[in-house]
């Protein structure tokens, strides 16, 4: 039997059974994994003692009226020109409008709109309907720590998994710290 001692408790198993049912319905192999209190991706690696190109951080970006996802190594920063020019080719192939102007997003949406708590987003861009977009250096590794909505567990995921049923749109928009 499970005693849970908080709020807060409550919460964290709601969005984990949320997010763990997701990857069950679809099939993902997965890990749990639990871990002291980070705030940060790179914080993520250090204490996982994992490469920081294996760990993702989630970056909730603000395109005009638009909020997509940029997913990135925690080794790496987002390079917000490349990103646009990626997003724009995407969404000139669909015939849509092309972006001006890339942000990151406010934490008032993010909290209003995404599953988790700020900077913890799970990059399951079906899940949270958010178009998701994803560098190339992250995908060249085989299994990669993401978000899992709290800042005390993340899930290790196959990528080759996560391209099939995610299918994010790939490119480089990422540069050295």
């Amino acid at each position: 039997m499970v005693i849970l001692e908080s709020n807060n408790e409550v919460k964290f198993m709601a969005i984990l059974a949320k997010i763990t049912k997701y990857l069950d319905a679809n099939k993902y192999k997965y890990q749990v994994v639990e871990h002291k209190t980070v705030f940060t991706a790179w914080d993520k690696a250090q204490t996982e003692k994992t490469k920081p190109a294996e760990v993702a951080k989630a970056l909730v970006i603000k395109a005009d009226n638009d909020h997509i996802l940029a997913v990135i190594s925690s080794n790496r920063k987002l390079d917000k020109v490349k990103l646009l020019k990626l997003a724009n080719v995407q969404r000139k192939k669909k015939g849509l409008k092309v972006y001006k102007k890339l942000d990151l997003a406010k934490e008032v949406w993010m909290k209003k709109n995404l599953i988790g708590k700020v900077g913890a987003t799970p990059p399951f861009g079906k899940l949270i309907k958010i178009d998701v977009y994803a560098d190339n250096l992250l995908l060249k590794n085989k299994k990669i720590y993401v978000g899992s909505g709290e800042y005390t567990s993340s899930f290790l995921v196959n990528v080759g998994q996560y391209l099939k049923i995610e299918d994010p749109v790939r490119g480089s928009f990422s540069t050295k710290k």
